[in-house]
């Protein structure tokens, strides 16, 4: 973006000359957007909605938590749901041409019980919003989200679908659409690509399922292809329905997240298919100076995915 000085040149100076000033200078900017989001729900008067999008490792778990934290923090009672509690049970998904089930499509989730479920929040009403069990693949029979909004409270919805008019369309009162990315690219003096957007959200995404779902970074490349077809699909047709729009870019980050990912893309089990991928990969990583992890705060939004 036009506010970032996204050159790899101006990324390794400031990472070799004061790492902890460069994370702090990133954090802040980061901050600096949840601050700016808080104050545009503050604004406005009664019980509301805010309607939070954004594709895959955009960090929409992370900004949720600091959306409420900083609405917290000016006395308003906020809740967080996710869409994905709303998936149809594992037998109801719709099917693709191939026989495969389409988890990407809007019409996985249970699209009445979501617009139930909001309007009548909206309306004051006391709610159980349902809680999805990705083992068994169904909705929990016993674990509910029990809520009731008060005048002036907020309720987050995070999830890809989020800002799709068939769901928006059907709410009847206040919302506020937002929709995170990450939206820079890294460059090279010579004006050649290092890292693109998607690689960014990649890497992310590879460090994440390793760590916290027991994925190999084989079952991350060949579900990477499915869920950016789903963000083409479903997502960024609406992404200009937004309210607000966030890069959620930390330019630090490919200093700290080499560490990580370099083993792993470079693990021989890495499929023939996805190798060319993962050396070019390991190529613009190698080009970043070292930040070592633990510089990166607690609170960071990396920590969704380092851990």
């Amino acid at each position: 973006m036009a506010d970032l000085n996204n050159k790899l040149e101006y990324v390794n100076e400031k990472a070799k000359s004061n790492s902890k000033d460069f994370i702090l200078e990133c954090e802040k900017r980061y901050q600096s957007i949840i601050d700016k989001i808080v104050k545009k729900i503050i604004e406005e008067d009664g019980r509301e909605i805010i309607m939070l999008a954004g594709p895959s490792s955009a960090g929409k778990t992370t900004t949720a938590k600091r959306l409420k934290e900083g609405l917290g923090s000016k006395g308003v009672t906020t809740y967080v749901l996710s869409l994905d509690d709303f998936y149809l049970n594992r037998e109801d998904i719709p099917y693709l041409p191939d026989g495969s089930q389409d988890y990407e499509t809007v019409h996985a989730l249970d699209l009445e019980r979501l617009e139930n479920d909001l309007n009548s929040l909206l309306r004051g009403e006391t709610v159980k919003t349902p809680v999805f069990d990705f083992t068994t693949g169904r909705r929990s029979d016993t674990e509910f989200n029990t809520i009731t909004l008060g005048q002036e409270d907020v309720v987050i919805i995070e999830g890809l679908h989020a800002l799709n008019p068939i769901i928006t369309d059907k709410v009847h009162g206040k919302l506020l659409k937002v929709y995170i990315n990450v939206s820079s690219r890294i460059y090279d003096e010579n004006c050649d690509l290092v890292l693109n957007k998607r690689n960014f959200r990649f890497l992310r995404r590879m460090i994440r399922d390793y760590k916290f779902r027991a994925s190999s970074v084989d079952n991350t490349y060949k579900l990477w292809k499915n869920v950016t077809a789903g963000e083409e699909k479903y997502l960024f047709p609406y992404r200009d329905n937004a309210d607000i729009k966030a890069n959620t870019v930390h330019l630090y980050e490919p200093c700290v997240i080499k560490n990580q990912a370099l083993p792993l893309l470079r693990d021989s089990e890495v499929s023939v298919e996805f190798r060319e991928d993962a050396e070019k990969l390991c190529a613009s990583l190698e080009r970043f100076f070292d930040i070592d992890e633990n510089e990166v705060p607690k609170d960071s939004l990396l920590r969704e995915f380092l851990g």
